[in-house]
């Protein structure tokens, strides 16, 4: 075990720079990879195992954080030497034996053993590993990650992932990338997951239960025996979706999409990379919450594939999303676009002095203001540019930045190279105003 002294880690380097949440993430260094090899026990609620980090230091270390929840360490290794380390405040501090050059690639190894459990925040409630009645999910945004392995919380700093999970043989898991192996011995299965395409950290995500495997086509659907007839039901316009969704957004980002129903309750559904999960109560054989569907779905282009720079960019999510399901409405036979973009526009939330979408606040970055506001934005930008040049727009956007992260000026620009002209007044009325234009 590292000795238990105070590491003093480079200034600055305990913080992301987040405009809103700079003490989640850590500077100094990138990530490369991480390599997860866990064991969940899920009558203990017990997770163990060792979290392998590959990173590049961006400056001279001689000390540098994680972000990690309340786990018991046995080992915390640089570059295969022992390492002197403090652990507290959600922070692990590192301090390697030798220090790292600026450029140099290391590797982090920490051995960790507890009961995960949730972070609460007023903001949004529990986020990260949470039991279920049989099983486990894990739902980090925008700051959950930290509550099952060792990273830097940061959207911006992507990175692969392999992850090996061990849990006792009746349970399925389904985690973020393609299965590429799985062992079972007497009483366990070894899962093995891998992502190549660059991940966010809150975006990866394990669920573990007992589900039955349903091929949608183009889509694996992970669900409770009791609720697959009507899931079948819910869930089985997914093909449409994405013959939709790529034909307004450009290809599926991804090379594996697994839609996972909990056999508990759920507020809200939630996505992650190449993943979306949702609750028991989402599924009733009658396709009302069909619209959640194609949010999470368009959640893999915008947010997944295009990450945010800076949370305070959170719009360029969830307002895509939201849009998404307006676009869908449109062309499944429901109300158009214009006529959702009209009542939405004289909803209550978008009356009078609020958040502004480009910019919300801490408090308000999972507003209706951000959701309804951002597709407003979207739509009126449509209406702007006409279907062809904006619809260009949204493809060339998330070719020009697939897998990687973006901010609202980036998208801002692009929209004025495909109109031709300055739109500054334009965003400044929709994205920069406490008021939004009629």
């Amino acid at each position: 075990m590292g000795a238990h002294v105070t590491a003093q880690p480079e200034p600055g380097a305990d913080r992301s720079g987040d405009s809103y949440l700079p003490a989640h993430g850590n500077g100094g260094y990138r990530v490369r990879h991480y390599d997860l090899d866990l064991e969940y026990r899920p009558v203990a609620n017990r997770l163990s195992g060792t979290a392998r980090i590959t990173a590049v230091a961006t400056q001279p270390l001689s000390a540098f954080t994680l972000d990690f929840t309340d786990y018991k360490l046995s080992r915390v290794q640089v570059s295969g030497t022992n390492a002197r380390y403090t652990h507290r405040g959600h922070k692990l501090r590192v301090k390697p034996a030798r220090s790292i050059a600026e450029g140099a690639e290391f590797t982090v190894e920490v051995r960790y053993a507890g009961n995960p459990e949730p972070l609460s925040s007023p903001e949004w409630g529990d986020v990260g590993w949470d039991e279920l009645t049989e099983g486990a999910l894990v739902a980090s945004q925008p700051i959950g990650a930290p509550t099952w392995f060792p990273c830097n919380d940061h959207p911006a700093d992507k990175a692969t992932y392999r992850l090996a999970l061990k849990v006792p043989a009746p349970y399925t898991v389904v985690a973020t990338g393609g299965l590429v192996d799985r062992r079972r011995s007497a009483s366990t299965v070894r899962w093995v997951f891998e992502r190549a395409e660059p991940t966010a950290p809150y975006l990866v995500s394990v669920q573990i239960g007992y589900y039955d495997d349903v091929d949608l086509g183009g889509a694996r659907l992970f669900v409770p025996t009791r609720l697959r007839e009507n899931a079948l039901v819910d869930f089985g316009r997914q093909p449409d979706m994405r013959t939709a969704l790529e034909g307004w957004f450009g290809p599926y980002p991804f090379g594996d999409y697994a839609v996972v129903v909990t056999d508990d309750e759920l507020d809200d559904p939630i996505e992650a990379q190449g993943m979306a999960v949702f609750g028991a109560g989402h599924v009733d054989g009658r396709r009302t919450h069909e619209r959640l569907v194609v949010h999470e779905f368009a959640h893999q282009w915008f947010g997944n594939s295009l990450t945010v720079a800076d949370w305070r960019h959170i719009w360029l999510n969830e307002g895509f999303a939201t849009y998404a399901e307006w676009l869908w409405s449109e062309s499944s036979g429901g109300e158009s676009a214009d006529t959702l973009a009209r009542r939405w526009r004289g909803a209550p939330a978008q009356q009078g002095s609020g958040p502004r979408i480009a910019d919300p606040g801490i408090s308000e970055m999972f507003s209706e203001r951000v959701y309804k506001g951002g597709a407003l934005t979207l739509h009126a930008l449509r209406g702007e540019l006409g279907d062809d040049t904006f619809f260009a727009l949204l493809r060339d956007w998330t070719s020009t930045h697939r897998h990687s992260t973006v901010t609202t000026a980036e998208f801002t620009a692009l929209a004025a190279r495909h109109a031709g002209r300055s739109l500054d007044r334009f965003f400044t009325a929709w994205l920069d105003s406490d008021v939004l234009p009629r």
